[in-house]
């Protein structure tokens, strides 16, 4: 004789049958529900309407108050991919994708090799290594501009790409070894000491071994360097003109002593962001993975 277990779906409480401890608790997770969506939709705003600012004319997008019902028209993108400020946007894109890409590939380049010297296989005094790292984003930017100033002009790597390549390679470094020491750190030891008893070398373990483990630190720490370098505007107005202009250094040329041009201001500021959109949902995924990985050990 067999017996057929019937399953039967689990019987939820009424509302009113929970206990007292249960509904507060209810009613706390639905008001901070309620504050998330408040503080999203405000983070939002700014961002739809400068989308929205840049689909109008010129004359709507200066109306005080603003005109929200204006009429849609794509001049203010015509304006920005043809001649927008007497130079199209295209050499500006160009060198802040050459900067950025370039400064994080040998950000992760230098960091992870370091990161291993500090976490898996930690050196002496590894936490002074650390507040070293640390100390050297005390200063401020401008306060070391003035020598990077002069050093360039001296060097003739004045309104040079490959200067701000440098430059965002030592910026984003200190961030991404701190970075990656977390993520590291959660590495098991006992699978680098398996591949060194097959014989694996350090590039091998550090390429094959340890990154595919830490991949989501590793794409999370590529996407906030990429970040860094792409929005980054004080050296590269300083050091950079004609040539090696970036993207934000484009965006500037749209405040002219002929006043602001809102919408096309909107509209290049709305290309300007696509790429590091992009990025961030690809590696959106990855990016929680790695943010968490850092965070929960």
């Amino acid at each position: 004789m067999t017996t057929t277990a019937v399953r039967t779906k689990p019987r939820t409480l009424p509302k009113a049958a929970l206990p007292p401890a249960a509904r507060r608790a209810r009613r706390r997770g639905a008001a901070l529900g309620a504050v998330a969506w408040l503080v999203g939709i405000a983070f939002a705003l700014p961002a739809v309407w400068m989308v929205l600012t840049s689909f109008h004319s010129e004359s709507d997008a200066a109306t005080n108050p603003p005109s929200l019902w204006a009429p849609l028209t794509l001049d203010a993108y015509r304006t920005f991919f043809g001649a927008a400020g007497g130079a199209t946007p295209w050499a500006a894109l160009a060198n802040s994708v050459t900067a950025s890409v370039v400064s994080t590939l040998l950000v992760l380049l230098l960091a992870l090799p370091a990161a291993y010297a500090l976490s898996i296989r930690p050196v002496r005094k590894w936490t002074d290594v650390m507040f070293f790292f640390l100390s050297t984003k005390m200063l401020p930017v401008v306060a070391g501009l003035l020598p990077v100033y002069l050093f360039a002009k001296n060097t003739g790597l004045l309104d040079n790409i490959w200067l701000l390549v440098i430059l965002y390679t030592s910026m984003n470094l200190p961030i991404a070894v701190w970075m990656m020491q977390s993520f590291l750190a959660d590495v098991p030891v006992s699978i680098i000491e398996a591949a060194q008893m097959d014989g694996a070398k350090l590039p091998t373990i550090l390429l094959r071994v340890v990154a595919p483990i830490a991949g989501p630190g590793i794409a999370a720490t590529s996407l906030i360097c990429f970040i860094f370098s792409w929005n980054e505007l004080l050296f590269a107005r300083v050091l950079t003109g004609v040539v090696a202009g970036t993207a934000p250094v484009h965006l500037t040329g749209f405040v002219t002593s002929q006043g602001l041009f809102l919408a096309q201001l909107c509209a290049a500021s709305v290309v300007v962001s696509l790429p590091v959109l992009a990025a961030g949902f690809a590696a959106q995924d990855k990016l929680v993975q790695g943010l968490s990985l850092g965070a929960v050990k």
